[in-house]
């Protein structure tokens, strides 16, 4: 069994806190009483296709969320999804790329060889040209089809760009962290640009508006200017609530009592946000598409600790596969949902939206090859059970190798130093370096004693390669069962095998100096010509300073103004 250690508090000590309560549980933390379906009438079949709202947080912690207990005030979420069906055995990936292509495609990344890491802004790559994308087939069921907010599937090229690749509109930003009003993005010293656009056209003009507020504004005017009639499908991606940690002033003052700066900056950005989903729901309401529409929320990933997320009492964090990285916050709000009001325990992963919201606009999916998502809809609306029985978290074979792992370890069938996590029913397996391991509670006090992010660790994981877990008894990751059950590890072993004969060779060219923003006007977007062909996805070695051109006088000025009318405007902090 494994052995832990407690740095600074005792569990007695965390418990008096409140840090490591029992009622976390308490199934009413996060499951509603059972109602009975009888209660009201069913909603009728659908008439015609709904209208679909999509709506994906970036790097909002599991813990993060009204009704998962949390100090943060979501009183709109927390609604919605009261009225709805919690998916309370939802799954997602541990960082952004990952996510959204699996969003988009229906496919586990190891089959569009986007299995390591993300797409970053000078890198030749992009979401694989020839899959058939989630809003495409939408378009061919007759929807019009609406993005807001950040893209982050590559953009080298036009060709990849979300106008392209489904998307009747656009505007948000192509790369994956910008600032939230002047909407720079720097890819390393002195490579910066800015990063906002309407269409396939830099949104100069939109600067200064904090963007959670501005992608609200643009959904509504999406509704305000469509028939309520016709299908539509909005996308909506919020950046929030990504580093860097911005808010306008009024949302942090209701924190003012939290100790924890980042904590605090954080809870005011994921209340703002919430604020805006109100704003969208109400527009649903006002221009008649509520009572035809299904409303879906997701986070991309778990929360980033050390910015301020909460992913309690979870273990691990973004950028990891312990459930802290990878089980999302997720629901579906519809007046067209049979059975309301409840919790539902089905499994659940993200590639499973497309299939899902396919079927639901009457789509035509016979043509549509490999798919890894299942048609949810039934245990979803129905209360049924969940088709899914397993989920592939990822096979990253260029993930940094576990200096134990090897492939005696993995009897003979597979080398366990390699990064990788399936489930399996209720089981778990994790091979490889699954990445930081501890439970982190809420940050909340102003100073911890030493550090307070390793306030509770495991102190005998660091030669081991393999882990297991009864993940169904054991949400919290807390006792790895390798050991005691070999039969187990080895059956999860050779499905491991059976997924990595059918991945395809990963995609993560070298950066490209082409890239650069000073050679592109001042802003990121694409670089390479259609003449240019796939030669650029070779790429080339990363920009060296002896290379950097000056940047230009005009640019200088240009960003110096535009920061400054940026903060005449929006009297931040």
């Amino acid at each position: 069994m494994a052995v832990y250690a407690l740095t600074g508090f005792s569990l007695v000590s965390l418990l008096s806190f409140g840090y490591l309560s029992w009622d976390w549980v308490k199934p009413s933390l996060v499951a509603d009483v059972a109602t009975d379906p009888m209660e009201k009438p069913l909603p009728p079949t659908f008439t015609r296709p709904p209208h679909i709202i999509f709506i994906l947080t970036d790097d909002q912690g599991y813990h993060d969320i009204g009704y998962h207990g949390s100090d943060i005030q979501t009183p709109t979420l927390d609604r919605l999804a009261a009225e709805g069906v919690k998916l309370e055995n939802y799954y997602i990936q541990p960082i952004c790329t990952p996510s959204r292509s699996q969003l988009i495609t229906g496919r586990y990344q190891i089959h569009t060889g986007l299995q390591h890491s993300i797409i970053r802004p000078r890198q030749p790559n992009c979401l694989p040209l020839n899959q058939v994308t989630l809003p495409q087939k939408l378009q061919e069921a007759g929807y019009s089809t609406h993005m807001v907010g950040k893209w982050h599937l590559g953009f080298y090229k036009k060709e990849c760009l979300p106008t392209r690749r489904g998307f009747d509109t656009f505007l948000g930003s192509l790369t994956g962290n910008v600032d939230y009003y002047t909407y720079d993005n720097c890819d390393g010293p002195g490579v910066c640009g800015y990063d906002l656009h309407e269409g396939e056209d830099v949104a100069w003009d939109q600067s200064g508006k904090y963007s959670t507020f501005l992608y609200a504004q643009r959904v509504s005017k999406i509704l305000a200017s469509h028939s309520p009639k016709e299908p539509i499908f909005i996308y909506v991606a919020f950046q929030a609530v990504h580093t860097p940690l911005q808010s306008p002033k009024e949302y942090i003052y209701r924190y003012r009592s939290m100790g924890n700066v980042a904590r605090r900056k954080y809870a005011a950005m994921v209340t703002c946000m919430d604020e805006a989903v109100k704003n969208i729901t109400w527009a649903l309401k006002k221009y008649g598409y509520y009572d035809n529409s299904v409303i879906v929320f997701s986070t991309d990933n778990g929360g980033q600790t050390f910015s301020g997320g909460s992913n309690w009492p979870l273990r691990g964090r973004k950028g990891t596969y312990w459930e802290g990285g990878v089980r999302g916050i997720g629901f579906v709000h519809s007046p067209l949902i049979k059975r309301k009001r409840r919790t539902s325990w089905a499994l659940v992963h993200i590639t499973d939206w497309y299939p899902t919201l396919v079927s639901l606009a009457r789509g035509n999916l016979s043509n549509v090859q490999g798919l890894d998502g299942y048609d949810v809809w039934p245990a979803i609306s129905e209360g049924k059970e969940s088709p899914r029985t397993e989920i592939l978290h990822n096979i990253d074979p260029l993930y940094n190798h576990a200096k134990y792992g090897s492939l005696e370890d993995g009897f003979g069938i597979w080398n366990t130093a390699v990064q990788a996590s399936i489930r399996v029913g209720e089981w778990k397996l994790l091979t490889g370096d699954p990445g930081y391991s501890d439970w982190i509670p809420p940050q909340t006090l102003t100073n911890f004693p030493g550090s307070w992010w390793n306030l509770e660790r495991l102190t005998d994981g660091l030669r081991k390669s393999v882990w297991l877990f009864n993940i169904t008894a054991d949400p919290y990751e807390r006792y790895d069962l390798s050991e005691q059950r070999p039969d187990v590890v080895r059956s999860l072993l050779m499905r491991l095998v059976h997924y990595n004969r059918t991945a395809i060779p990963v995609r993560y060219p070298a950066e490209n100096p082409r890239a650069h923003p000073d050679f592109n006007g001042g802003a990121w977007g694409p670089w390479a010509s259609e003449e240019d062909g796939e030669e650029w996805e070779g790429g080339r070695e990363p920009l060296k300073s002896r290379n950097k051109k000056k940047k230009c006088k005009i640019c200088k000025l240009r960003s110096f103004f535009r920061k400054l009318n940026t903060r005449l405007m929006s009297n931040r902090i």
